[in-house]
């Protein structure tokens, strides 16, 4: 009979093991929601920034190319002609034109084309990205993005 007894008290096993209460499961996701919510917005703040220094990145490199199409051609791209004459030869451009100067002109990490103007406001051109709302003006990662 003792056998018996003892076998069956180790196949049920002891009373010790036992799940998780309902407030211990409430105190985890409590924990977790608070970590999401610290961190959260200290990521998405950094991928703001990231899109704005791409941005500023592609103007620069804009800037550069117009630079080097200045010193083939002797003028930088007006207006209409715009940042496609980094790509294919404007007419009024002549063989002193040697590009592509850039393989293709992206849009802005906002999606959106960059508008070229010359002459520029300060410059001899200026190239603008609107920012993330895509309406000129605005501040913080909405700010437009100008050529130096």
């Amino acid at each position: 009979m003792d056998v018996v007894k003892m076998r069956t008290q180790t196949v049920t096993g002891s009373n010790n093991s036992r799940g998780f209460t309902l407030l211990e499961l409430l105190v985890v996701i409590v924990i977790i929601g608070l970590l999401a919510a610290y961190v959260g917005p200290k990521y998405f703040s950094q991928l703001g920034k990231s899109e704005v220094t791409m941005a500023k990145a592609q103007i620069g490199s804009f800037e550069k190319a117009l630079d080097t199409y200045r010193l083939d051609v002797g003028r930088y791209p007006n207006t209409e002609e715009g940042m496609n004459a980094l790509l294919v030869a404007p007419p009024t451009a002549g063989a002193k034109w040697n590009g592509p100067y850039l393989p293709k002109v992206p849009s802005d990490p906002w999606g959106r084309a960059y508008q070229y103007k010359a002459p520029g406001a300060k410059a001899d051109f200026e190239i603008t990205s609107l920012g993330r709302d895509g309406q000129p003006g605005g501040s913080g990662d909405d700010a437009d993005i100008v050529s130096q």
